[in-house]
């Protein structure tokens, strides 16, 4: 608990952008986020915003390190497009060296 007088921003502050994305533009991925994960190729990163081209939402990635050692996710759903995820519900960016998935292996 916060002690008696302790005072808080009264503005949002602005999040910190996440660190080294901007080496990855171009390259194929894997978004982590506090809720879901997420691969395509980084596309942009804007306002906040990531971009992710050929993208899918990873509803169920299993075993974690299979997916980033051997590309095996237990249910993904591909997106018709582009998918932007916000910066600030990131946990991790990784490389994804294996095929981009478009249905679960």
């Amino acid at each position: 608990m916060a002690k008696k007088g302790t005072k808080y921003p009264t503005t949002p502050q602005s999040t910190p952008s996440v660190v080294g994305l901007d080496s990855l533009i171009g390259q194929n991925v894997i978004v982590r986020t506090v809720t879901y994960h997420y691969t395509g190729t980084l596309a942009a990163r804007r306002d906040g915003y990531l971009t992710l081209a050929d993208a899918t939402w990873i509803a169920d990635s299993g075993r974690w390190s299979d997916a980033l050692t051997k590309g095996t996710l237990s249910e993904v759903e591909p997106y018709p497009g582009h998918c932007y995820v916000a910066e600030s519900a990131i946990v991790d960016v990784s490389p994804w060296s294996c095929p981009l998935p478009r249905a679960p292996k």
